[in-house]
């Protein structure tokens, strides 16, 4: 059964050892989780649905609170405290594309906006309904998960778009093959959902990113379908495909896509490797990317992350190997780099042998399988985490960007800072950790963590994270990096769009919305 309040779950939990409850302590202060509200209280205060009856649709107060919003931090705060400004007024369950023509064509009828709705697993407020006269319709995926066909001849294979992680996955290994595609919310997040937010995995250096996998589709508008073949390449003109990829909702629904799969691999390991410092850990990888070494996966913490990831896993082995790593060189600025390597038997054992002599050329101290083995078993599990720091009185919040490697040392320095100095005005400290989650040849994505003290009035609460949400996003933009490298644009990054687009650029976005969807249904509000 998943959380309505919270991240997945309800029977899963990430417990907080009390080491990391000491020291949140003594960095916070003392800490005072307030009550969340009630489910039951929560339903009591749901407004009437304003939508007429349909055989789809579900307007009981139970569909509508626990579709009302996502993942973000204000959706958890609205969520905790019960203070929700806004609700679908139904949310639909279709079961075929012919379903959500007709829902289409109903919601308009009915003067409705409408929310394509996937895992809910947005963490910038994709999901919300918007506060207004029109009802809102919530137009879930959810039955819609099928796989339709395997091309192994191509290695293609063709899902409806309401498939999620683990089930696509699944499908695929009872045929031998694998998409590859694991964000850090695979356990609920559709395929759907990856394609509308232009999502990148934790392996996308191996498979790609959803933009290298999607090859084509289906999607339902409200001008009529719209069919995308799954054209290997072509020089046809402006890419219609491309139009679909990060549109989050405002063209239409996707229904169906045709991805390229892989066979499964037949080794996989994942290796850590301990930096003296931040900058040989950049060094090193960067040179891993520039010189093709065909790993899976590379992942950088910084220091701050690299303690904070050994004192949250309350290991009984830490301390020891804490004063070893330091002998061996590796003391208060080491940072720790997971590296993957996937495919056969042989190729893993080159790759290892070529990634880990890079490492040691730049200081690195290879340590081998355990550290990956550990980051593997909890990759999907991190985000339980949140939960447990919620409950303990600790609000936690994310951010992305990629730039140019020419920048990333200093705006991996400059990030932190402003979330550190927009907390101070609050005389508050907030605890912000990074790691570069994607690297490439000419650039890499920083992954910014950052906890703060919860306070018991929600509007201060929002204040804060407002604060420290603009400090580091107008620093990413002073960098020169994107918005968002994964998460997409929903309603919290819309204000730094134009910044990244210019005024033409977004000109020609909201033209492409109006082609598909004139009348403006589409998920109001959010990317423009």
């Amino acid at each position: 059964m998943k959380r309505w309040n919270g991240w997945g779950n309800v029977h899963t939990d990430y417990p907080l050892p009390d080491s990391a409850r000491g020291y949140l302590t003594a960095l916070f202060g003392p800490l005072d989780p307030q009550p969340d509200a009630a489910f039951e209280a929560v339903l009591r205060s749901l407004p009437t649905s304003r939508l007429p009856a349909h055989p789809l649709v579900d307007a009981s107060p139970e569909a509508r609170l626990t579709h009302a919003r996502g993942q973000s931090l204000p959706d958890w705060v609205a969520l905790r405290s019960g203070r929700i400004p806004a609700f679908p007024d139904g949310v639909a369950f279709p079961q075929s594309e012919a379903d959500v023509r007709a829902l289409l064509t109903w919601a308009r009828q009915s003067g409705a906006v409408v929310i394509p709705y996937g895992g809910g697993t947005s963490v910038v407020g994709h999901i919300n309904p918007p506060a207004g006269p029109a009802p809102a319709l919530t137009l879930s995926l959810e039955r819609m998960t099928r796989l339709l066909d395997l091309d192994e001849i191509g290695q293609t294979a063709l899902f409806e778009a309401g498939v999620a992680g683990p089930a696509l996955e699944a499908a695929l290994a009872r045929r031998g093959y694998t998409l590859g595609h694991f964000p850090q919310s695979h356990e609920y997040s559709t395929l759907g959902g990856w394609i509308a937010a232009r999502s990148s995995g934790q392996q996308s250096y191996h498979y790609g990113r959803i933009e290298q996998l999607f090859l084509g589709g289906h999607v339902e508008t409200p001008r009529g379908p719209l069919d995308l073949p799954p054209f290997p390449a072509s020089a046809a003109g402006p890419e219609v495909r491309e139009m679909v990829l990060g549109s989050e909702g405002r063209l239409g629904v996707i229904t169906q896509a045709r991805v390229r799969v892989s066979r499964l691999p037949e080794a996989e390991a994942f290796y850590g490797v301990f930096f003296p410092s931040w900058q040989q850990g950049m060094d090193a990888v960067r040179q891993i990317a520039q010189e093709r070494v065909p790993v899976s996966m590379l992942r950088l913490s910084n220091p701050q992350e690299t303690e904070t990831t050994l004192l949250l896993s309350g290991k009984a082995w830490v301390p020891a190997a804490t004063k070893g790593l330091a002998l061996l060189g590796c003391g208060e600025g080491r940072s720790l780099l997971v590296f993957g390597v996937t495919g056969s038997a042989a190729h893993l054992r080159r790759t290892r042998a070529q990634a880990a002599a890079i490492c040691r050329r730049h200081g690195g101290l290879f340590v081998g399988t355990p550290v990956g083995h550990t980051w593997r078993k909890s990759r999907f599990l991190a985000p339980y985490l949140r939960n447990t720091l919620w409950e303990a009185g600790v609000a936690v919040d994310t951010l992305e960007t990629a730039l140019p490697w020419a920048r990333v040392g200093e705006a991996s320095q400059a990030i932190p800072a402003a979330i550190v100095a927009a907390m101070e005005r609050f005389n508050e400290r907030v605890l912000v950790f990074a790691h570069l989650s994607h690297i490439y040849r000419d650039a890499a994505s920083i992954y910014t963590t950052y906890l703060f003290r919860r306070t018991a009035d929600p509007d201060e609460l929002l204040a804060r994270w407002q604060a420290m949400k603009h400090a580091a996003s107008l620093t990413i933009q002073r960098f020169g990096g994107t918005i968002t490298h994964q998460h997409g644009i929903g309603s919290d990054h819309a204000a730094y769009l134009p910044a990244e687009k210019g005024p033409l650029g977004m000109e020609a976005i909201r033209a492409v919305c109006r082609v598909f969807d004139p009348e403006g249904m589409m998920n109001p509000g959010k990317l423009v």
